[in-house]
């Protein structure tokens, strides 16, 4: 397994978030691979610095092309932390950093996952989360640090022009731009955010 630090729009390492590549051995019957093991994961998380967390919940979503969630994250007392695999199709996945007082404050990386490249993002509390559906569908996987609680759970723009994400391939998506719910549509912006 491999664990890579990802740079923000602006040329920043943002410390946190880490691309994940296991190692695959495939041939002409097909793939296996360690989708998950514990050792190998701390041991990434221990070298970068961070702490090892404990996961409590396993989600699985799937969405159509141009369906974008998020950017979704839990305010203390149940921030999540989050790993996140696509294990059917393709998506752009996002990490922002929220974390006030963090040097790279308001700054998003992002990792395009898919089946075939079986890669996982680590997406640490104190970031919000979310992805955009590039394939006709996608299946996502993603473990989860504590577990959902509702008034806790917060929600930011997806086209927060401070944060200009660049969501590829939602100029193609017409004039209705991506497929959102109800709550994300209505996301406020990172400026109206109090402090996490």
């Amino acid at each position: 397994m491999k664990a890579e630090r990802l740079f923000s729009q602006a040329g920043d390492a943002v410390i946190g978030p880490l691309l994940i590549t296991p190692r695959v051995f495939g041939d002409d019957r097909g793939f296996f691979f360690e989708s998950w093991n514990q050792r190998a994961f701390a041991a990434a998380l221990e070298a970068d610095g961070q702490p090892v967390p404990e996961f409590v919940q396993d989600n699985h979503s799937r969405s159509s092309q141009g369906v974008l969630r998020g950017l979704h994250y839990q305010l203390p007392p149940h921030p999540q932390g989050k790993l996140v695999r696509c294990v059917l199709g393709e998506i752009f996945d996002v990490a922002v950093d929220i974390r006030h007082g963090s040097p790279t404050f308001g700054q998003w990386v992002a990792a395009r996952l898919s089946a075939v490249n079986h890669q996982q993002f680590w997406v640490p509390e104190g970031f919000a989360h979310g992805f955009l559906t590039l394939s006709e569908s996608a299946e996502v996987l993603y473990k989860t640090t504590d577990f959902w609680s509702r008034d806790c759970e917060r929600v930011i723009r997806w086209d927060d022009p401070q944060l200009a994400i660049t969501w590829p391939a939602v100029a193609e998506l017409g004039a209705d731009g991506p497929l959102l719910s109800e709550k994300d549509a209505a996301a406020p912006l990172l400026t109206a955010l109090s402090e996490p």
